[in-house]
Formats: structure tokens, sequence, C-alpha cells
């Protein structure tokens, strides 16, 4: 157990969290995780933590530039299933990119335990609808017009899930709170496509990943060097 008079570990990842929130989604998994031994942090966690704050310093020019052409408004979905070996909980992920620079992610443990790949991928999906409409409700009140929203998966079956409005002995027992975006892509509202794993921006919001992929997800958000000051 960590001596948190002596080793300042919440203040350390609260600080953390207000970036991961506001201007760096390429920490916000990894601050997820720490977030989850506030109570009880050990000198693993500290050390952990120490290790966010060497890569921040690391990469202290990086911001979200917008330096693309286009205005619209297209998301990301992604789930690592039963990512969390404590409860066995999935961890979705989700990002939204307008003009080339990320506007809204989100890193988070799925509130029930998933039971397939499918099912993790289809209730990230879910949230993600919910997001987008809230987004295209706030661009519509700032006068910024949005046609259908896409988004976009690395999973065949959930978005099979997306589209098709009849159950399956395999997903029925999901909760109905996730089928609401079934009638939101029947509205066409929101639209799924499929997207390679290899280009799935949402990626780094899930797990910890290779440098390489890293690097790739972050330039997908439009994360990059701003220049040294």
């Amino acid at each position: 157990m960590l001596d948190k008079e002596a080793y300042p570990y919440s203040q350390l990842v609260g600080s953390l969290m207000y970036l991961a929130v506001t201007t760096r989604p390429d920490i916000s998994y990894a601050v997820g995780a720490l977030a989850r031994y506030m109570s009880c942090p050990t000198t693993t966690h500290w050390q952990a933590a120490k290790g966010v704050v060497r890569y921040l310093a690391g990469t202290m020019s990086y911001g979200i530039v917008c330096s693309g052409e286009s205005v619209e408004l297209a998301g990301y979905s992604d789930a690592d299933y039963a990512a969390d070996i404590e409860t066995r909980r999935s961890t979705s992920g989700r990002v939204f990119i307008m003009n080339g620079g990320a506007i809204r992610w989100q890193s988070k443990r799925q509130p029930t335990v998933a039971t397939s790949t499918s099912e993790a991928e289809y209730m990230a999906a879910a949230a993600a609808v919910k997001e987008g409409l809230r987004l295209r409700k706030l661009l519509a009140d700032l006068d910024i017009p949005t046609g259908t929203i896409n988004i976009m998966a690395d999973n065949q079956s959930a978005i099979k899930l997306l589209r098709n409005p009849t159950s399956s002995i395999r997903s029925k027992h999901i909760d109905i709170v996730h089928h609401f975006a079934r009638e939101r892509v029947m509205r066409k509202e929101v639209t799924s496509n499929y997207v390679n794993t290899q280009d799935m921006v949402a990626d780094v919001l899930t797990k910890a990943v290779p440098e390489v992929t890293h690097k790739r997800c972050c330039g997908g958000m439009g994360l990059s060097s701003m220049g040294a000051k």
C-alpha cells in the first residue's frame, strides 16, 4: 500500500485526468486505469503514473490540430473485450473527428460484462451513437449543418446488429438500452460502416498499444506537435 501522505497519488492522477479530458486523448486509457486505484494505490501504480508524466514531458508540444478542409463529423467506436482482468468488463473507446481534429473522446469501462467480442463492440457502438446524436444537436444549435453521422467500427458482427432489427439467440439477452441505436440507424440519423482494425483511431482508447499504433492513432485524432515555444 502506498503512503498517500508522502506520495500525492490522488492529486497527480487528478491532474492527469484534466489533461486527458481537455487536450490529450492519447493518455485517456492509461489515466482511466490509474483512476481505478485512487483509494488503494500501490508503488506500482505510482511508478505507472510517473511514467505517464514522463511521456507528457517528452511530448509537451503536442496538441490537437484541426487542419482538414471537411467539417463533416465522423466517429470511431472500438472495444477491448474483457480487458479488466478483475471484473472481466470490457473497455469502450470512442472519438469524434471534425475538420481533421478530435472534438470529443472517451475511454470508459463498460457497466456490464459482455459475453462476446460482438456484444462488447455493440455496446460501445450504442454509446457512440448517443454521443454522436448529442454532438449533432449541439452543432445544429451552432448553425453548423450535419447530415448522417458515420460511426466506424472494426467488428462486422456489431455492425450487423446495428443494421438488422431482428434478434438472434446470441443477441436477445443484450440490454434493451443498447438497442435504441438500431432505430437511429433505421432513421438514417447515424450509420455504421466497417473500418480495418489498422485504421481504427479509437484503438488507443481501449488498451495499451505498441508505439507504432499509438502514433498512428494520435495522427488520426489530429494530435501532433504544434512547435516548441
